[in-house]
């Protein structure tokens, strides 16, 4: 049950049905890719997974760790393990990134526990250093002032700092030059672990030429279409989103029917 398992899932958001009836499993120490075309739910099922409030789940089920997600809190699905990196963070004016950080490990921890400050302090500097972040971002306010790529790249820390098991990110690669990409894909290869699993959810193949995935799954218009390894990526890539649009088009037809003689 270490997995996220996710059945029939069917997400509305301001009562337009967005999800419609998405099954997939992501498992610890598999790197799963979520490609697909603008519109077609990618984001929708990130936060889905993780708990907005926004995110109505109107049928099916999100299982991790013997609980279904959908009766969860946001906090305690963190709490379990669940980490949702953004696609586009937020800047949090007065508050240092260091602090952000510590608040956000000792929410984790039992509330006569927490970390001892020369201790994160520590763990902080080495997290920086293997990602190779300035240690001087640590007293900076969190993304005040940062590049899109340092935004990706505190993103990636955060993830490094609270160990998830778990980690959804949701278009890391998006607005990334080609030497921020192969940093923060660099920081993704160096977290990867048998012990996380991690939903990639792109719109581009290019993220995946430094994260290699173990599997990759198409969406399209709220359901999985399409389900491979790396080189269904790479047909992507090649041919773009209309190749499996058609072929659904295709698939939708009725058969004709014989001519009677």
């Amino acid at each position: 049950m270490d997995e996220l398992v996710i059945k029939d899932l069917h997400v509305n958001v301001e009562g337009k049905e967005i999800l419609k009836g998405l099954s997939l499993t992501v498992k610890k120490g598999q790197v799963a890719a979520l490609m697909g075309p603008n519109g077609s739910g990618k984001s929708t099922l990130a936060y889905t997974i993780m708990g907005h409030p926004g995110y109505e789940i109107a049928k099916g089920e999100i299982w991790f760790k013997g609980k279904n997600l959908a009766q969860v809190e946001a906090d305690e699905r963190s709490r379990m393990g669940v980490f949702l990196s953004f696609q586009y963070p937020q800047v949090v004016s007065g508050v240092s990134l260091s602090n952000f950080l510590r608040t956000a490990v000792n929410a984790r921890r039992p509330e006569d526990d927490p970390v001892p400050v020369v201790d994160f302090a520590k763990q902080l500097r080495e997290k920086m250093e293997m990602l190779k972040i300035d240690p001087a971002f640590a007293g900076r306010y969190v993304n005040e002032g940062f590049s899109g790529g340092e935004k990706k790249r505190t993103e990636i820390l955060q993830m490094a700092v609270l160990e998830p098991e778990m980690a959804i990110l949701d278009e890391t690669d998006s607005g990334l030059d080609i030497d921020a990409l192969r940093t923060v894909a660099e920081g993704v290869n160096r977290l990867k672990s048998e012990k996380m699993g991690i939903l990639l959810i792109t719109h581009y193949q290019r993220i995946l030429n430094y994260v290699t995935p173990d599997v990759v799954h198409v969406i399209v218009k709220g359901r999985i279409v399409k389900t491979g390894g790396k080189e269904l990526a790479l047909k992507l890539e090649e041919k773009g989103y209309d190749w499996i649009l058609k072929e659904l088009e295709q698939a939708a037809k009725p058969l004709a029917r014989p001519k009677k003689r």
